[in-house]
């Protein structure tokens, strides 16, 4: 389904990184690879408020809530802590964006994958799929 044909609901994608710089990149290759132009809403979430190393919910619960389009929000995360963030968040219940998932995928390949999955007008279920599976990306 597009996104004219689904009323402009589409999954938006945030990328939790330590590094606001790895965010931003990840970010950037994501939407370039998807084809630039693309629709999808995607927010880095990197760093903490000080521009320090770490993770900050409050920039993850900002950038969810400026890509939550209705269709539900995918949160992929680079390391441990940042997925202790996101579950703390999810746990909270009323700081995230009603279907919100963590999505258990690797940084790069899985927010490209989300990402281009996402410009196709696939719902959450299939954004997360697609995101995961790039647990099984060969590179020999």
């Amino acid at each position: 389904m597009s996104d004219e044909q689904d009323g402009g609901r589409v999954v938006g994608i945030v990328l939790v990184s330590h590094s606001a710089q790895v965010a931003a990149s990840v970010a950037e290759l994501a939407q370039g690879l998807a084809g630039g132009g693309s629709a999808v809403p995607v927010a880095p979430a990197g760093g903490t408020e000080g521009g320090e190393l770490g993770t900050s919910a409050e920039l993850i619960a900002a950038a969810a809530a400026s890509v939550d389009r209705g269709a539900g929000v995918a949160v992929l995360t680079d390391l441990g802590s940042a997925v202790l963030t996101v579950k703390a968040l999810l746990a909270e219940g009323d700081e995230l964006p009603d279907n919100t998932r963590l999505v258990d995928a690797p940084f790069v390949e899985g927010a490209v994958a989300a990402v281009v999955t996402a410009s196709t007008g696939a719902d959450l279920a299939a954004v997360e799929a697609a995101a995961t599976e790039a647990y099984a990306y060969r590179k020999t």
